[in-house]
Parts: structure tokens; C-alpha cells; sequence
């Protein structure tokens, strides 16, 4: 899961029209049938490229269909700091709904795709279909929901429970979307999950050579093998999900 920084060209919106394959990436929104009501563009995004910037006009969600992606916003004295990452199945720009401008920078952390859903319309059309939007409406909560979970447990986990919590976490997450939750790639650098788990570069990387000491894991630069789950999520002392 390389991030390999690129020039962040805009990249365009295409209607998507391909009829015959269904797309349902989130089970609460069926991408064939939203697009009945309203216009759905689907975006190639190449690794390094933004899918929107803090202060462009909010006028769209996006949901992640291909790729891992991280959103970012900008500390008081200047630096990144990530408070996402986003894998297939979630939605981007949730957290500014009701603003005039996106709050911060949503960033391909590969070459991915999302599904730009027009807001307000999708909202609109969603109100005709009562079952899809319970479903679109509850995805939104857990978002917000997991998001202020993981925020809190932050002021109460030790460097070595936040690495293990995000760990367990993506294993989780990778196994909910058909994959393996023992062997995976981790997307992020090292310093994507510094700043998102509020800790030093050199304090995660000394938190990853513990677990492998311990044979909780095996760490290969960014490849992770999962060699004690019970372990490593008691390590994490069943801590919130990161999202």
C-alpha cells in the first residue's frame, strides 16, 4: 500500500455508465439505483492527488469504492495533521455538511476511485427511497460516531495500545471487505500514522518492533503479518475502531 506522493492535478469527474455490474460498495447505497435520481460521476484519482481541499465549496460526498485515503486538516502552528483514513465502503466530506467549504484535504494514499454523490440531490433523491436512506443516514452516524470514539480513547491509550488498537483495527476492516485480516499492507507511512494516532514517527516505530518482539506480529517495512490476533487486541484492550 505505497503513498506516492504526485503532483495533485485536479483530477475530472465522468459519468459513469456502465449498466450491466451492480455497484453496491456500501450496503447501505446502491450506486446503479441512486443514479436513477440523480447524478453520479465516478472519479479516478491517481496516488497523491486530493480529491477536494479545505476551503473549496462543499458540494459533494464521496464514496471510497477503490484505494485507501486519508483526510488532513492543518494545526495552529502549521502542520498536517491526519484525522481519517478512509477504505472502501466509506464516505468522504461527512464532517462538512453544513458548511460552505470542505474542512479539510481528503488525499489518495494510491490510485483509487470514488463515487462523487451531489449533495444536497443525493440527499433529495434519498427521501423517495425510505429504506436506502435509513441506510445512507446511519452510515453517516457511524462515521461522526467512530471518528469522536477514537478521538477520546486517544487521552487514555499508551503509545504501544494506540499502535496495537490501529492495527487490530485494519486487520478488521481488511477482513470486512474480503480480505486477509492476518497479512495485509498498511497504506499510510509511517508518519500518516504518527500524526493520526498523535504520537512521534520514531514512537510508533519502536511501538511495531515491540509487538514483533513479543510475537504479536511480523513487520516487513509496511507489509504486517498478524501472528497473535488475541494477543495483539488484548494488547489494545479492546479500544474503539479507528476510522
Amino acid at each position: 500500500m505505497n503513498a506516492m506522493p504526485m503532483p495533485a492535478a485536479a483530477p475530472t469527474a465522468t459519468p459513469s455508465r456502465r449498466q450491466p455490474m451492480r455497484h453496491i460498495v456500501n450496503p447501505g447505497i446502491d450506486i446503479e439505483k441512486l443514479r436513477e435520481h440523480v447524478p453520479v460521476f465516478r472519479r479516478k484519482i491517481r496516488a497523491g492527488q486530493t480529491v477536494y481541499r479545505a476551503g473549496q465549496p462543499f458540494h459533494a460526498l464521496y464514496l471510497v469504492h477503490v484505494g485507501c485515503f486519508k483526510t488532513t486538516e492543518l494545526s495552529d502552528d502549521g502542520r498536517e495533521q491526519i484525522t481519517g483514513f478512509r477504505m472502501r465502503g466509506d464516505l468522504i466530506g461527512v464532517e462538512s455538511i453544513g458548511l460552505a467549504t470542505y474542512a479539510c484535504d481528503a488525499i489518495a494514499l494510491e490510485d483509487g476511485e470514488v463515487w462523487e454523490l451531489p449533495y444536497p440531490p443525493v440527499l433529495n433523491a434519498l427521501f423517495g427511497l425510505p429504506e436506502m436512506h435509513a441506510r445512507f443516514t446511519a452510515a453517516m452516524a457511524e462515521e461522526i460516531r467512530r471518528d469522536r470514539a477514537w478521538m477520546l480513547a486517544l487521552g487514555t491509550l499508551t503509545a504501544e495500545q494506540r499502535v496495537a488498537a490501529f492495527l487490530v483495527d485494519i486487520a478488521g476492516r481488511c477482513a470486512a471487505l474480503g480480505f486477509s485480516d492476518r497479512h495485509f499492507i498498511l497504506r499510510m507511512s509511517r508518519s500518516d500514522m504518527a500524526s493520526y494516532l498523535a504520537l512521534k514517527h520514531e514512537t510508533v516505530s519502536r511501538a511495531l518492533s515491540r509487538l514483533q518482539d513479543i510475537g504479536c506480529i511480523e513487520v516487513l517495512r509496511r507489509e504486517i503479518k498478524v501472528l497473535d490476533s488475541d494477543g495483539l487486541a488484548a494488547l489494545a484492550g479492546g479500544s474503539v475502531a479507528v476510522h
